[in-house]
C-alpha cells in the first residue's frame, strides 16, 4: 500500500501536447491558493465560478485563500450544464472586461469545471483555466485531462472542447461536507480508475470501505492520488482520445445514456457509470473476454458502496438510441471499453446492437421491440 502524509502536497504533472498541467494535491490547499497560483505564474487578474452552494459551504475559506470575494454563480447539476448557464459566464466576462490574461477559476465539482472549463475554451477564443475541484468525482476525474463542455438534450456532453488547465488545487478536506451520496458518486470513479490500471487500487476500495466513507486521509489520500495519477498517465499519452484515452470512457456510455433518457434527473454521475461498469463487465463475461470471477468482484464492490437508483421502469430501445448517438462514434462504429481482467481493459469497436440490448435487459432495462 502507498502511502502519504496528509501534511505533504503531492504534485503531478500531465505534459499534453497543448499544455502541461500541473496537479496539487493535499490537505489544507484552500488555505493557501493564492500563493500557489503566483508560484505557478497564473495571471494575477482572476475570475471565479462557482455554483451558490459550493460557495455558501466553501466561499469564505476558498474566497479569503483566492483572494477573491465576489464570485460568477451558476446552477449547478447536469440539468444545469447548458449553453444557456455558459452565456451567463460570458456575460460577466465581458462586463467585468476580461481579456485573454484573465484567468477562469472554476471552484466546484464537475458541472461547474465543465461549464467554466468551455467557456474560457471559447471566450475570446481560449483564456486560461484553474481547477479548484470540490467533489470527490471532480477530483479523480473531471477536473484532469482537459475535456470541457455542456449537454444536449438528446446527449451528454455533446457539445465541448479540449483546454487544458494551468493548475489543479486538489484539496481532500473539502469533501468533509460533501454529501453520502455526492461522495459515493465520486467513489465509481475511483473503482473504475482500479478496473481499467490497478489491481492494487481496487483491492484497497474492497478491503477499506468503511475508511473511505469515513473519509480517512490515510486510505482517502493515496486513493485520489493513484486515481489522478492514472489519468495524467492517460491523458500525457493521448490528449485526444485517439487511442490510450478511450480506456478511461470504461462504463461511461451506458452510464451516459441512462443519464439521458432520465433527463440528467435520476442518477448522479457515478452511479450511472456504476451502471456502465457493470454492463460493460458483463458483455465481457458474455464474449469469453473476463472470467466471471473479475465481473463478480466488481459486482461485489459496487454493492458494497450503497444501492444504486432503480433502472427497471425505464426501456432498454431508448438507453439504446442514446448509445447511437455518443460521441465515441466514429465513422459510424462504436468504440467500447471492454474489461479483461481487474487492472485490464481492450477497447473495441464490433460491439453488436444486439450485445447492447442484452447487457442492458440484464441490467434491469425493461426490454423492448428491437430484441
Amino acid at each position: 500500500m502507498l502511502s502519504y502524509h496528509p501534511m505533504q502536497p503531492v504534485r503531478l504533472d500531465v505534459n499534453a501536447g497543448s499544455r502541461t498541467s500541473t496537479i496539487w494535491i493535499g490537505d489544507g490547499l484552500s488555505d493557501t491558493l493564492r500563493q500557489l497560483l503566483d508560484d505557478a505564474q497564473v495571471g494575477a487578474r482572476r475570475v471565479v465560478v462557482s455554483s451558490p452552494t459550493i460557495w455558501k459551504l466553501h466561499g469564505a475559506r476558498i474566497g479569503a485563500g483566492l483572494g477573491v470575494d465576489d464570485p460568477v454563480l451558476v446552477a449547478d447539476g447536469e440539468r444545469s450544464k447548458t449553453l444557456q448557464s455558459v452565456s451567463r459566464i460570458y456575460e460577466a466576462l465581458i462586463r467585468t472586461g476580461a481579456d485573454r490574461g484573465t484567468t477562469l477559476v472554476a471552484v466546484g465539482g464537475g458541472v461547474i469545471g465543465d461549464m467554466a472549463g468551455f467557456a474560457a475554451a471559447s471566450f475570446l477564443r481560449g483564456i486560461p483555466l484553474v481547477h479548484v475541484p470540490t467533489t470527490l468525482l471532480a477530483q479523480v476525474d473531471s477536473s484532469i485531462g482537459g475535456k470541457v463542455g455542456v449537454n444536449h438534450r438528446l446527449g451528454k456532453n455533446l457539445i465541448g472542447a479540449f483546454h487544458q488547465p494551468l493548475l489543479v488545487a486538489i484539496d481532500p478536506s473539502v469533501l468533509a461536507t460533501l454529501p453520502r451520496r455526492e461522495f459515493r458518486a465520486g467513489l465509481y470513479e475511483v473503482v473504475k480508475y482500479g478496473v481499467i490500471a490497478s489491481r492494487p487500487l481496487f483491492d484497497r476500495l474492497a478491503a477499506r470501505t468503511k475508511a473511505l466513507f469515513a473519509r480517512d486521509p490515510e486510505v482517502l489520500l493515496p486513493s485520489i492520488v493513484d486515481s489522478c495519477r492514472i489519468k495524467a498517465e492517460v491523458v500525457t499519452a493521448d490528449e485526444r482520445e485517439g487511442g490510450l484515452r478511450r480506456i478511461l470512457n470504461f462504463g461511461h456510455t451506458i452510464g451516459h445514456a441512462l443519464e439521458a433518457i432520465t433527463h440528467y434527473r435520476r442518477f448522479r454521475h457515478g452511479e450511472a457509470v456504476g451502471y456502465g461498469m457493470l454492463g460493460a463487465a458483463d458483455m465481457a463475461v458474455a464474449r469469453g473476454a473476463m472470467a466471471p470471477t473479475e465481473r463478480s468482484a466488481l459486482a461485489s464492490l459496487i454493492a458494497s458502496l450503497g444501492p444504486l437508483p432503480a433502472v427497471t421502469d425505464l426501456q432498454a430501445d431508448d438507453a439504446l438510441d442514446a448509445i447511437r448517438r455518443d460521441k465515441k462514434v466514429v465513422h459510424g462504429r462504436l468504440h467500447f471499453v471492454l474489461p479483461t481482467q481487474i487492472g485490464a481493459t481492450a477497447v473495441v469497436d464490433d460491439v453488436t446492437e444486439d450485445e447492447l440490448m442484452g447487457a442492458l435487459v440484464r441490467l434491469g432495462l425493461t426490454p423492448g421491440t428491437s430484441r
